[in-house]
């Protein structure tokens, strides 16, 4: 795709990463990426996490030299990572001045926060990238899509891309209003997955499976068909059709599927919908 690029290299080790790492805010997503990050060598001495209420998971990386909620901040960030709900970010963002100095970057993973409200929210000339991941980065299966404003230098924007990979993929975009479409697909869509695994095994029970063969059923087939795509070099519509035999059982419901009125339109309005509400929250 024209203006995106994706992680280079094999490496993904932090054990060589420079300067300091302040986290703000550590919760399902900020948790999953700082799990991330340990796992893959960062030095714990070099984390910072700032959250009112860890959790007892966040808490505990305090043995392992994590510092949490300290007194003294350090000053000024080498990388200041913002994963605080989007809602609270107007009453986050004033203390957070004094940790931003000339070479620090700032990347926010807050939903509708736009590159123009951290700039405003930030000190004039602020490196600043604006990030959008997804809960499968809690097992390391995520993908990321990033964008960064015009002071981001090179060597900040692979600094922040090697902490964004720690979780899965990462895609990087030149134009920021792609990040509300991008949020529809990949930020909402493992919730349209896991939908599809609570319809299957409905439809399971409604055609006379007990209750827990439909489950079990249904998310084994979910998940294994998930594997199978990501494995495969073979586009999703290849393995559709080698799984379709000509007037078989599976091309009587994609029949129904594929329908004008189907699953393609239905998931189109789905997806228009998530975008819209990203626009509304961007302000």
């Amino acid at each position: 795709m024209q203006g995106m690029t994706q992680n280079a290299g094999t490496d993904r080790s932090l054990k060589n990463f420079a300067g300091n790492l302040v986290l703000v805010g550590a919760g399902k997503m900020g948790g999953a990426m700082l799990e991330g990050w340990l796992a893959l060598g960062l030095d714990p001495a070099k984390v910072f996490v700032i959250d009112p209420q860890p959790a007892d998971a966040v808490a505990a990386l305090a043995a392992r030299g994590v510092t949490v909620n300290p007194a003294t901040p350090p000053t000024p960030a080498s990388v200041l990572v913002l994963a605080v709900k989007p809602q609270v970010a107007p009453h986050v963002m004033p203390g957070l001045a004094p940790l931003v100095g000339p070479d620090t970057v700032v990347a926010s993973i807050m939903a509708g926060k736009t590159l123009a409200f951290l700039e405003g929210a930030l000190p004039s000339g602020t490196a600043a990238i604006r990030a959008m991941p997804n809960t499968p980065a809690a097992i390391g299966r995520g993908i990321t899509v990033a964008v960064p404003n015009d002071h981001v230098t090179d060597a900040q924007r692979s600094a922040v891309d090697r902490l964004l990979a720690a979780t899965g993929t990462v895609e990087w975009v030149d134009d920021e209003a792609l990040i509300d479409a991008v949020t529809a697909v990949s930020g909402s869509g493992p919730a349209y997955v896991f939908l599809l695994a609570e319809s299957l095994a409905a439809a399971g029970r409604a055609a006379g499976l007990p209750p827990a063969l439909a489950e079990t059923l249904a998310r084994a087939t979910v998940a294994g068909a998930g594997e199978l795509l990501h494995r495969s070099p073979l586009p999703a519509a290849t393995l559709r059709q080698n799984v379709t035999s000509p007037n078989g059982t599976t091309a009587a419901a994609l029949a129904v599927l594929m329908a004008p009125d189907g699953l393609d339109p239905l998931l189109r309005r789905a997806v228009e919908a998530a975008a819209a509400r990203s626009r509304e929250l961007a302000g």
